[in-house]
């Protein structure tokens, strides 16, 4: 049976039992924010929850079917008429702070192509994928936040992408088990990785370098991400970004420490470390104005759906 997500106390619970790292970040924020926060995580860990519930029970065009009954209830929500909806916290929350639809149906069609894809070819075509799933939840999470400029948009989508890159490179060996790989094909070829070899979840010298390069694009996007913290309210709400993104960065270093094997090993950073983490950014709280920053070319990096691979080169 489907969890309810209708409320702003349902939120909240759905946020704690599946977004831990941002649920423990998000009591940073003002009452009103943290709130909103949940309402829009849930409803996109509910997209995401949909097709996993009924995963094994029913083929691609039932699942297919689910998402466009999503696609069809999202359009519902934001019509004039919309108050009738079931997901009252998650509407009240998309009205109050003008959090465009598209954003949503981007995340919508991001979960639509795990139904058709197992493998991406290029890190072009894994781009794609990452601003559906994760870029935009970025976007979507600096509407809540607050923002003195738009220059903080395209470092939220690069947020995004390095989180999302860095869940996939935790998770290889869940993934191979459900037959999926996401590092990109040509870059496993180049890296001399033998397809057997990740199958048997042998972590080769080969492997050790493919993963030291995914490693290092992930932490570039991360420090790309840390310029557009400047720009958002100074409430708590720059101190949760900079939480989320130490803490999940401190992920690539346990990948690390554990030898880069991610067949037999999940890596996570333990509860005790990230309230060190929180403790050392509450010491060092990060106070630069925007006018003390120089963000890398913002005006030609396009954030919207159809320029995800701009955005995350």
């Amino acid at each position: 049976m489907e969890e309810s997500v209708n409320t702003f106390e349902e939120s909240r619970r759905y946020t704690r039992r599946y977004a831990k790292t941002f649920y423990f970040a998000s009591h940073i924020l003002p009452r009103e924010k943290r709130l909103a926060a949940y309402a829009v995580y849930g409803f996109c860990r509910y997209v995401d929850n949909v097709t996993d519930a009924v995963a094994g029970q029913a083929d691609a065009t039932v699942l297919a079917g689910r998402l466009n009954a999503l696609r069809s209830e999202l359009d519902g929500i934001y019509a004039p008429d919309g108050s009738r909806t079931a997901w009252s916290a998650f509407r009240e929350t998309v009205l109050r702070y003008g959090i465009p639809r598209e954003y949503f149906h981007a995340l919508i069609r991001g979960v639509e192509m795990d139904l058709v894809k197992t493998r991406y070819t290029s890190y072009a075509e894994l781009q794609e994928y990452c601003y559906c799933v994760a870029s935009v939840v970025g976007l979507i999470m600096t509407c809540v936040f607050g923002t003195s400029s738009e220059q903080a948009l395209a470092p939220a989508a690069d947020l995004g992408t390095a989180m999302q890159l860095t869940n996939i490179l935790r998770d290889v060996g869940e993934d191979l088990r459900m037959g999926r790989v996401y590092i990109p094909q040509e870059e496993i070829v180049r890296f001399g990785v033998m397809q057997e070899d990740l199958a048997s979840g042998r972590v080769t010298e080969n492997f050790r370098e493919l993963m030291r390069f995914q490693i290092e694009r992930a932490r570039g996007l991360y420090r790309r991400a840390e310029l557009g913290i400047p720009y958002l309210t100074n409430d708590g709400s720059r101190f949760c970004v900079q939480l989320m993104g130490t803490t999940y960065a401190g992920i690539l270093d346990v990948i690390e420490k554990n030898g880069y094997d991610v067949f037999s090993r999940r890596a996570s950073v333990p509860f005790l470390r990230k309230v060190g983490i929180a403790v050392c950014h509450g010491l060092h709280s990060y106070t630069a104005s925007p006018s003390s920053v120089t963000p890398v070319e913002p005006q030609s990096r396009d954030i919207s759906p159809g320029g995800s691979q701009t955005v995350l080169t």
